[in-house]
């Protein structure tokens, strides 16, 4: 049962506080939670559960929002993370984004948002599909009509006819002109090359996310022609658990509109699609640095925005870096940041120059690592692969799309 929530600002600011009982926390646990972030470090920030003298917190950051829950009982730590986590997206969806000022100019969808999500502690209503019936979301037309009515509650009289089906995602005769659905697998790839260029690891994380717009109540299935790759899956409410317990199935009614249906990792692969190949030598007060970028394993289609930055090291007084394809930008805090596009057929991108050192160094004492960007448009680099999309309850066969897009997450080259 969680006790009171807050919204925290990237500086460490109350933006907003819930209390959800009777038993009234504190301001100063945030003070706390604050001032251990300063002192602690990031890694602080970035643990979900804490232990305070006198509170158990939840936390998690959005956006430079920290959402952070207080209770001083014993509770499931990932019911409190996942109904944050709901918390987030819903507020996401409703005001189009996510910072300070857009939390401040829609307090009152807050609040209502809040009290219909959560009551006395226990989570409620966290579907957004209900809650768009029940509060309307913020626009212009609403913020008039309440500064000449004096009226500012977005609630509905009426109860969401959802409430009483037993697919709640899912709004009761939904009728569209045209049936389709499109399924994406969106892929990320996390890859560490050492020193020597050798792979230490390789993992992809992805989810499939599917954008529906289906008249009535249809049931849909989709089947994987090789689900055994997939490890530590994580399903949309929406999907059976049993047909893919026994057959790795995805039988679903689906939400109207985009959803993300599954989230899966794929651990341990053996290459990725593009190499980088750092090399410094320094002496005498200089460093000579040259970066060599190419593809190392084609995946059939056109590898796109790619890109490498690294932060030059303190030690480093000032850079002269060029390249021969692309452009190269050294930012203020030492940011070097080199976008080069697509690798072109007849040369490969490099990137060259010299770093000069502070007064009194010989050599370079700390290394950069290099953060690569990538996307891969038309392809899941995992070889995962949707075999068939079969539906139910449905007059005639909808327009269906497929399309895999992978991209590079925490691409990290050592040097």
């Amino acid at each position: 049962m969680l006790q009171c929530i807050f919204l925290l600002s990237d500086s460490g600011e109350i933006i907003l506080e819930k209390q959800l009982t009777s038993h009234q926390v504190d301001r100063s646990i945030c003070v706390w939670f604050w001032e251990n972030v300063i002192s602690q470090g990031d890694s602080f920030k970035v643990l979900p559960v804490i232990a305070s003298p006198t509170h158990y917190l939840f936390q998690i950051g959005r956006d430079g929002i920290t959402f952070l829950a207080c209770t001083q009982v014993e509770m499931p730590p990932l019911m409190a993370i996942e109904f944050l986590c709901r918390v987030a997206d819903v507020l996401n969806e409703y005001l189009g984004g996510l910072n300070e000022d857009l939390i401040k100019d829609n307090f009152v969808i807050v609040y209502e948002l809040l009290d219909e999500m959560i009551d006395n502690g226990f989570p409620l209503t966290t579907e957004p599909n209900i809650l768009r019936d029940m509060i309307a979301p913020p626009n212009l037309v609403s913020k008039v009509l309440s500064v000449v009515t004096g009226n500012s509650s977005n609630m509905s009289n009426t109860l969401p006819g959802a409430t009483a089906s037993c697919v709640p995602w899912r709004t009761a005769d939904l009728k569209h002109s045209s049936n389709e659905v499109y399924v994406d697998l969106v892929e990320e790839m996390d890859a560490i090359i050492n020193r020597d260029g050798n792979l230490v690891k390789c993992e992809i994380f992805g989810q499939v996310e599917v954008n529906s717009h289906l008249s009535g109540l249809p049931d849909l299935t989709i089947s994987f022609s090789n689900p055994s790759v997939l490890n530590d899956v994580r399903f949309h409410p929406c999907v059976r658990f049993r047909p893919w317990e026994s057959n790795q199935i995805l039988s679903f009614v689906p939400p109207d509109g985009l959803f993300k249906l599954m989230s899966y990792r794929i651990k341990k692969l053996n290459n990725t699609p593009i190499y980088v190949k750092p090399q410094l030598t320094s002496d005498a007060g200089t460093c000579r640095l040259s970066v060599l970028v190419g593809i190392r394993n084609n995946p059939g289609k056109t590898i796109d925005n790619i890109t490498v930055q690294f932060q030059l090291p303190a030690s480093v007084a000032s850079a002269d870096l060029t390249s021969n394809y692309g452009t190269v930008n050294i930012l203020a805090d030492k940011t070097c940041f080199w976008s080069i596009g697509r690798i072109p057929k007849d040369k490969a991108p490099c990137m060259s120059g010299n770093l000069v050192l502070e007064t009194g160094l010989e050599r370079l004492n700390a290394f950069p690592t290099f953060q690569v960007g990538f996307k891969i448009m038309g392809v899941a680099l995992s070889g995962l692969k949707i075999d068939k999309l079969d539906f139910k309850n449905l007059p005639s066969p909808p327009y269906k799309g497929f399309r895999g897009i992978t991209r590079a997450g925490k691409y990290e080259v050592r040097s």
